[in-house]
């Protein structure tokens, strides 16, 4: 996985890697190592109790009787200030803005904590493609030429082959599909290694998976879902945050809501006049 750093992440370059390349990068320096303490400290307290939360990809944890190893935190930007400076932070504004268009949204922010003992997942691709496993659900003709799509992971704690650092396949981005076992994903998977405070960026068409935990402690990121401001989010965020929150809400942070798309709306009811078009 190429590595980049706060100065040099330079949005073409990345891109590239992205489409064409192995389909995810690193960049480092982007938080501080208080900010990922406020941010691990804060997933943690959300997350102390076996109360299960909707997950993803983890029936055969199911099956296994240890999906509580295995724990979600949602509505992020509801529990803390610091997601919403990790979801806007400029850098990945810059990059996102150029991959996804310049009015593009959030499609979800929650932490993923996999306890020691925990186990992985199954190799898969990220929303709105995670249910690839059926095409016939898709429009024809579908692919990954075009991205609707990027995964952004903030590391909390350690990521190494031990503590079941995120799998992927490089260059599987390239052709849309879901992966299967005779693709021989964990024979041919390289990882996401990376300490507290590094991002991993990648195109969730990339195969990938979050691996067992076989370490003596916790591995937690914070996950973020980025979309073209047409795919319709995973997280209904807005719905989910007190009025306050969205009236204090930047312009970056309204443009990651969606607060400036009004789709849909009732047409019937709204101002009239000509509301689309170059003139």
């Amino acid at each position: 996985m190429k590595r980049f750093t706060a100065e040099n992440a330079d949005p073409e370059t990345i891109i590239e890697e992205l489409l064409h390349g192995g389909g995810a990068v690193a960049i480092s320096g982007l938080f501080t190592p208080e900010e990922i303490a406020e941010a691990r400290a804060i997933v943690m307290a959300h997350s102390e109790n076996e109360t299960e939360k909707v997950t993803h990809f983890q029936g055969a944890a199911a099956e296994a009787g240890k999906i509580n190893l295995q724990r979600r935190v949602w509505n992020l930007l509801a529990k803390g200030e610091v997601f919403s400076r990790m979801a806007a932070h400029p850098v990945l504004m810059d990059i996102l803005r150029k991959f996804l268009g310049s009015e593009f949204i959030m499609g979800s922010i929650a932490a993923n904590r996999i306890l020691p003992g925990g186990p992985g997942q199954e190799p898969h691709v990220d929303y709105p493609y995670w249910d690839f496993h059926k095409p016939e659900t898709h429009p024809i003709g579908l692919n990954g030429s075009f991205p609707m799509n990027a995964q952004v992971s903030v590391i909390l704690d350690p990521f190494t082959e031990e503590s079941g650092a995120t799998a992927y396949l490089p260059g599987s981005q390239k052709e849309l599909r879901y992966p299967t076992e005779a693709d021989r994903f964990h024979e041919r998977s390289e990882r996401m290694l990376g300490e507290p405070g590094d991002v991993a960026l990648f195109y969730g068409v990339t195969w990938h998976c979050a691996m067992p935990n076989r370490s003596d402690h916790d591995r937690s990121a914070i996950l973020i879902q980025y979309l073209p401001k047409w795919v319709k989010p995973m997280e209904d965020m807005p719905a989910a945050l007190p009025q306050s929150f969205i009236d204090a809400a930047s312009a970056d942070m309204r443009q990651l809501l969606g607060l400036n798309c009004p789709y849909p709306e009732v047409l019937d009811a709204a101002r009239a006049g000509n509301a689309e078009g170059r003139a």
